[in-house]
């Protein structure tokens, strides 16, 4: 099997190599649907949790412990996901678990101020994630060489900008026009939400290479897994971007 290129650090190119092959059978792709589900699930769960929270009393303060609690343990059981993928049946639903409380407590805090933005982030969302299986499917977009490498380089600069950018908050140092409402900030947005995009087709591209490389049946979670990591991002930048439209108003 050639390698496998994806910007999702969930999804490298050595995952399905050296996999022994499960007494429970290899990877499928509806088995791998039916994981995305499942874990989809849990995060919608735990979401509606931290939402309930936040409007019991329309305060941030109620649901900081669980917004941090959820960063933090969301990374962590990402890392070991990522390394362990073997244990992807147990940790990547809590990875969901804990991701489900950052995205209901975000998306109640902007639903306050802008109502209705987490549907609209929601079914936009998901109306990306349709939109790109189908050009993936079709083939309407070609997973070529130049492709996986052009997306993961943005990627690669995105990241290290976020990453740049809180070191430099640390010291006063802020980009107002990126992060404001104004022309560049939405622009900055929208191209940030074209490469999470697009991410989604190699991702899709991994786990069906790995169907086909016959990988282990617990690599449908961690196929599922690394979908999921593509999806909260996507989905919080699209909050992102409408909070910024929605500003102007």
């Amino acid at each position: 099997m050639p390698l496998i290129k994806t910007s999702n650090p969930a999804l490298s190119e050595n995952v399905f190599r050296d996999q022994p092959l499960s007494r429970e059978g290899a990877m499928t792709l509806d088995g791998t649907v039916n994981k995305t589900a499942i874990l989809l699930l849990c995060a919608v769960a735990t979401a509606a949790y931290a939402w309930h929270v936040f409007m019991q009393n329309h305060s941030g303060v109620s649901v900081m412990p669980l917004l941090w609690g959820g960063l933090i343990g969301g990374f962590i059981f990402a890392l070991i996901t990522i390394f362990k993928n073997e244990w992807a049946p147990v940790t990547a639903p809590i990875y969901s678990l804990l991701e489900g409380l950052v995205l209901g407590s975000l998306s109640a805090v902007f639903e306050l101020r802008f109502p209705g933005i987490a549907m609209q982030s929601v079914a936009m969302t998901f109306g990306v994630l349709l939109v790109m299986l189908f050009a993936y499917r079709s083939h309407l977009i070609p997973v070529t060489q130049k492709l996986r490498l052009g997306i993961i380089a943005a990627t690669g600069a995105i990241a290290l900008f976020y990453i740049a950018e809180i070191v430099l908050s640390f010291f006063g140092i802020q980009f107002a026009s990126i992060n404001g409402s104004g022309p560049i900030g939405i622009g900055f947005s929208i191209v940030v939400v074209a490469i999470a995009a697009l991410n989604l087709v190699l991702d899709f591209d991994f786990i069906e290479s790995g169907v086909q490389a016959g990988a282990p049946k617990y690599m449908e979670w961690y196929g599922a897994f690394g979908l999921m990591v593509t999806l909260v991002w996507l989905y919080l930048e699209i909050l992102r971007l409408l909070s910024k439209i929605r500003s102007n108003d």
